[in-house]
């Protein structure tokens, strides 16, 4: 998913350049040991600015157009996916350091039964509170019951389909699935699966990749 804006980072930071290629090409390599195929869906109009465009090598197989919201963009990647796929995994490409072992993990989950979708989380360390529209606490949440999600997230492809099929529209996929009754399993995420949303995340990123 290489859909977003923007907005925060000031530009379109899946085609930013980290070290020596744009971001969306190392999501999308990160994506190849454990995929028999990958479909990018772009903002509208960008696909000649997706690395290396489609084909061998890092570059995807298919690449899409997006729609106005993520939920949408992802219909219409999901569109692109062959009917016989058994297991779909959705990646951000704004975490373009996910591990070939964090996409196996959440693959096994669903592959072994059990589970209609897995997730890769970490433990909240902050203190997380709810406030009002007049920034008032109403709240303090049990952070031991709290998980910070991350992608790629695995899902039984029918499921993952009959859960877009609602039209209805999420900040990720699993509250989709979630939402039909399903079980969403977590495994364990990794610190280094950074999200890039500002330029100074790029920084990070590079840093991290530079060992």
């Amino acid at each position: 998913m290489a859909g977003g804006s923007g907005q925060r980072f000031g530009r379109l930071k899946q085609f930013a350049v980290l070290v020596d290629r744009p971001v969306v090409a190392w999501a999308v390599s990160a994506c190849r040991p454990c995929a028999a195929g990958v479909v990018l869906v772009v903002p509208p109009g960008t696909a000649a600015d997706a690395g290396a465009g489609q084909g061998p090598g890092h570059g995807a197989d298919v690449v899409v157009d997006g729609g106005p919201t993520r939920s949408e963009s992802v219909r219409r990647g999901l569109a692109a996916v062959p009917d016989d796929a058994e297991v779909i995994v959705v990646h951000d490409a704004v975490r373009p350091l996910a591990s070939e072992a964090l996409f196996r993990a959440v693959i096994a989950a669903v592959s072994s039964g059990g589970a209609g979708g897995a997730i890769p989380a970490l433990p909240v360390s902050d203190t997380i509170k709810v406030v009002d529209s007049s920034k008032t606490v109403t709240a303090t949440l049990d952070r031991s019951t709290l998980v910070a999600v991350q992608t790629p997230q695995a899902f039984d492809a029918a499921l993952l389909r009959r859960a877009h099929a609602t039209g209805v529209e999420a900040t990720d996929d699993a509250a989709l699935v979630e939402a039909l009754g399903a079980t969403v399993r977590v495994v364990p995420g990794d610190p280094r699966n950074l999200k890039i949303t500002t330029p100074a995340d790029l920084g990070t990123a590079e840093r991290l990749l530079r060992g």
